[in-house]
């Protein structure tokens, strides 16, 4: 099953209630048992999924809204385990991924999910042409370590595609692990002007929450979100979030530029 969600202005958002920010933003119920789900969004045309194979195996579907024989005609694929240790086939080859380690898909390709505990987080972005499809191992990629204890937002950034070593058509994306004892993370926030990006929320414990900011700066709001769910966060938004216990979360843009320095740095004060 797969939801369509068409694109919201600024304004709308400062005036809207809060059951319309989690319909429109949220992404939630991606990962059910024997299926795959996804959310189609008009901002940069992503689409953001989850497949859960169970003790069967899963195709990436060619959802009608994509318009094409196969999913990943035009499209281009990132795909992070969230769960145990699984296999992603593509074009029958098989690649291993164990807990948060990731796997770039070019354009092209046919792509399978299996794995009787793992549970596959994935997005995907229109692309103008087909590069190798990469295995990203996460213990091997070292990452950037940003932040402080003091400020409550030591985290380590791994970086798995970001427009350099791997190259991509238009996607980015990665993993960021918050510090044990920090909260904070994208802290203090930034936009994208030309970027949409997306927030994964995951490993937090059932009793834990994220509260994550979005809006234009000067008028920002917020979602309180579970394990396992996800924001849209337009170009024009910012986006920033705190936990009430450990947690990562996965980022995913796409857009018209994919120079991973291309942001808008956004004060506290300017909040």
């Amino acid at each position: 099953m797969i939801e369509v969600r068409y694109s919201a202005s600024p304004s709308d958002v400062e005036t809207a209630t809060n059951a319309d920010l989690r319909k429109n933003f949220l992404v939630e119920d991606l990962f059910r048992a024997g299926e795959v789900n996804g959310v189609y969004t008009h901002d940069d045309r992503l689409v953001v999924g989850g497949a859960v194979p169970g003790d069967g195996r899963l195709e990436l579907p060619a959802w009608d809204v994509l318009g094409a024989a196969t999913h990943l005609a035009r499209r281009e694929l990132g795909i992070v385990n969230i769960g145990q240790s699984g296999h992603v086939l593509v074009n029958n080859e098989k690649f291993e991924l164990r807990h948060l380690d990731g796997l770039f898909v070019g354009r092209g390709s046919e792509v399978v999910f299996e794995g009787p505990d793992a549970a596959f987080y994935f997005v995907s972005a229109p692309a103008h042409a087909a590069y190798p499809t990469t295995l990203l191992s996460h213990t091997a990629i070292e990452p950037v370590k940003l932040g402080s204890p003091a400020g409550a937002n030591e985290r380590h950034l791994y970086r798995y595609a970001w427009g350099q070593e791997l190259q991509t058509a238009v996607l980015q994306f990665g993993v960021t692990v918050i510090a044990d004892g920090s909260v904070w993370n994208t802290c203090p926030p930034h936009l994208h002007d030309r970027r949409t990006e997306v927030y994964m929320y995951v490993d937090l414990d059932e009793k834990d929450r994220l509260f994550h900011f979005m809006g234009r700066p000067g008028a920002a709001r917020h979602l309180v979100l579970r394990n396992r769910e996800a924001v849209i966060s337009p170009p024009w938004s910012i986006h920033s979030g705190v936990g009430t216990g450990s947690y990562a979360f996965i980022w995913a843009m796409g857009g018209e530029n994919n120079d991973y320095t291309d942001l808008t740095p956004v004060a506290l004060e300017d909040l």
